[in-house]
């Protein structure tokens, strides 16, 4: 099979790995390379990076559709993405098999932020779907599927890493039956569908009149990027791990602290903070931070 390959994030590296040591990748296309905050140099996503050290033939559209003829000219038997970033267009999809690494269980949470969003709704588990793309966002048939259970200490990063690794795993699973020949696309139950739309900075912000699960469902949710905040005296403090403390104060954001510990009021009950970070500082243990820090 001529395969290529479509992705971007580091989420993407283990998929296009295991395909390439298992199956040979002929073309990588990914996300061109972008400024760096300075804008001092240009930085390589981190599958452009990876296709360097394979020796693959890596191409960087700024838009898709520029690259159809030589796309044509290839005659690829498959198309696996993977968080590339761009839309395929109808024109592309009409060529060959397009198959998608998408990070939820489908037909739920389809769209941006499918980790973020199962993860802030305290879903008891969340997956992989290897699906067929088609012209509507992640509405494809599914062809397999694999789960893992979260909770709301669950952190999106430990769980995106989980489920690029699964991701890896089933790809190459789908890659053998549909070489195989003896495979099956399963329609999506659409009348099941939610949307995971991308994370906001309203979405960022901490309302300490919700219930302290889902504060603690959010905060871990967004990190460790770009992390969840509350404001004191002005000054906004973001939040990366906490945890459920039992005790209910008089009022939702009614702040407790001592020299080791800061307990904040919710609706119900309150939560623990374990890690924080200050403006333009690191990151710090919440008995480190105290230290310099004084919330009376």
């Amino acid at each position: 099979m001529r395969i290529a390959f479509m992705g971007t994030p580091s989420f993407a590296v283990p998929a296009l790995e295991k395909i390439h040591d298992i199956y040979k990748i002929d073309t990588v296309f990914t996300q061109p390379p972008k400024k760096s905050k300075r804008g001092m140099k240009k930085t390589i996503s981190p599958v452009h990076e990876l296709s360097n050290k394979l020796k693959l033939n890596v191409r960087t559209p700024e838009s898709l559709k520029d690259d159809i003829s030589f796309f044509e000219s290839k005659k690829f038997d498959l198309v696996v993405v993977a968080a590339y970033g761009q839309i395929i267009s109808e024109e592309f999809l009409k060529q060959c098999l397009f198959i998608n690494i998408h990070a939820s269980l489908l037909p739920k949470w389809r769209g941006a932020a499918p980790i973020q969003r199962s993860l802030m709704n305290r879903d008891k588990e969340t997956g992989i779907s290897i699906m067929k793309i088609d012209k509507k966002l992640d509405s494809g048939p599914v062809l397999m599927t694999k789960s893992i259970p979260i909770n709301i200490y669950s952190k999106h990063g430990e769980v995106e890493k989980k489920l690029s690794n699964l991701g890896a795993d089933l790809i190459v699973d789908s890659i053998k039956v549909i070489k195989s020949k003896k495979y099956k696309f399963l329609e999506q139950e659409h009348n099941k569908k939610t949307y995971a739309s991308k994370i906001t900075k309203d979405d960022e912000q901490i309302n300490w009149n919700e219930e302290a699960e889902t504060i603690i469902a959010k905060i871990h949710a967004l990190s460790p990027s770009p992390g969840s905040y509350f404001f004191y005296n002005k000054e906004k403090l973001k939040i990366f791990e906490c945890k459920l403390f039992e005790k209910k104060f008089d009022h939702p954001g009614e702040i407790f602290s001592d020299k080791d510990r800061l307990i904040i009021s919710c609706k119900d009950k309150s939560i623990e903070i374990l890690e924080i970070q200050k403006p333009g500082k690191n990151r710090q243990k919440i008995k480190e931070f105290l230290k310099g820090y004084n919330f009376n």
